[in-house]
């Protein structure tokens, strides 16, 4: 049984705000289009006068979820990209790391969202090298392909993984120290966006996403996603630790507010900053599996929540203050935890497939 999905509050996004939804013309590179945020992201642009190339080479993402949020995307290879401005969305398979792949693809973009990367932080300890492949090196890939074609805007999806163990609530002046390879990798690619701001001026904004959740995350590991998906397995909820462990949940749709305020033309002076994009709310583990559990008992399905030794490399307590981000963006993330949560499940809910 899964729940009923009823109304949907994401339908009366389709129309963006202000800020998306400028008369200026623009080609834009998101990499890891296919992925969870990148193809929220591509259904917040359709409908902008912005032509979208997406470079996903389908590792996490797959084309059917980019062909569920845009269905008129046209697969090319790179060398056959469109010449003219007009709208539409143009997917290339390829990977982030390929070197002459990068300097095709950023070939006449005014602006690159790159979210192409490795996110998991218990991989990234497990495979190091790995990790450091995706998210140091195809970043520079990008940036050089920036500074080659003159690219306007390259916004960089940080994490607030490169501070590590902080005293929260965390912002802009705390001095990293990260706890694992991805958070180093994260904040490895800050450097160079900083770099390449300041040396070659190409406008970087480095974005340091707190835990983002939302509808289009079937492939997700974090754990709202994993919770739900849990629950409609008819498996337990798994809590590692106590469960007192907090974090900065951020629903995807506040998120690409704050992507598509750094694209607007709207928003000047932003090059080589650093903002942390979160709701400066602090929730525990806990929390989110009673209120997954709350919602899988309104559809008559019992859940149990279960507790294991916890896992290294793990932040104990995490939120972040976003006044930096309130007053250079005047970004206002909207969504409560609490509705959130229920827009995700209704979401899956309405979208689920057995295995």
């Amino acid at each position: 049984m899964v729940p009923d999905p009823g109304f949907h509050p994401l339908e009366i996004l389709q129309t963006p705000p202000s800020f998306c939804s400028n008369n200026t013309r623009m080609r834009l590179l998101i990499t890891g289009g296919c992925g969870f945020i990148g193809v929220n992201l591509v259904r917040r642009l359709l409908h902008t006068k912005t032509q979208l190339l997406i470079l996903d080479n389908q590792s996490a993402g797959h084309p059917k979820y980019l062909e569920d949020a845009a269905p008129e995307v046209q697969t090319v290879e790179p060398d056959s990209l469109p010449k003219s401005s007009k709208n539409g969305v143009w997917f290339i398979r390829g990977d982030v790391r390929d070197r002459r792949l990068t300097e095709l693809v950023t070939a006449g973009a005014d602006a690159i969202v790159h979210l192409a990367a490795q996110t998991r932080v218990i991989d990234s300890i497990e495979q190091p090298l790995h990790d450091m492949e995706i998210n140091v090196q195809g970043t520079v890939n990008l940036l050089e392909g920036a500074r080659i074609h003159g690219v306007k805007r390259f916004i960089f999806p940080s994490s607030g993984a490169v501070l590590g163990e902080q005293t929260p609530p965390i912002d802009e002046e705390k001095a990293p120290r990260p706890l694992s390879p991805y958070g180093a990798s994260k904040l490895t690619g800050e450097a160079y966006c900083s770099a390449y701001f300041r040396s070659f001026g190409v406008e970087t904004v480095s974005l340091r996403f707190s835990n983002v959740y939302g509808p289009r995350s079937f492939h997700k590991g974090s754990v709202i996603a994993h919770f739900i998906k849990q629950v409609l397995l008819g498996r337990p909820l798994v809590i590692y630790g106590d469960g007192e462990q907090t974090r900065d949940f951020l629903y995807v749709e506040d998120l690409c507010d704050a992507v598509c305020a750094c694209l607007s033309p709207e928003v000047n002076h932003i090059g080589g900053e650093v903002f942390q994009i979160a709701t400066e709310r602090e929730t525990n583990v806990n929390e989110v599996a009673r209120t997954i559990q709350d919602l899988a008992a309104q559809s008559k399905l019992h859940v149990e929540i279960l507790h294991e030794p916890a896992r290294k490399g793990e932040i104990l307590r995490n939120y972040a203050k976003i006044g930096k981000a309130k007053r250079l963006l005047r970004y206002d993330p909207q969504t409560s935890l609490q509705d959130g949560i229920r827009f995700t499940w209704e979401w899956f809910g309405s979208n689920w497939q057995t295995p």
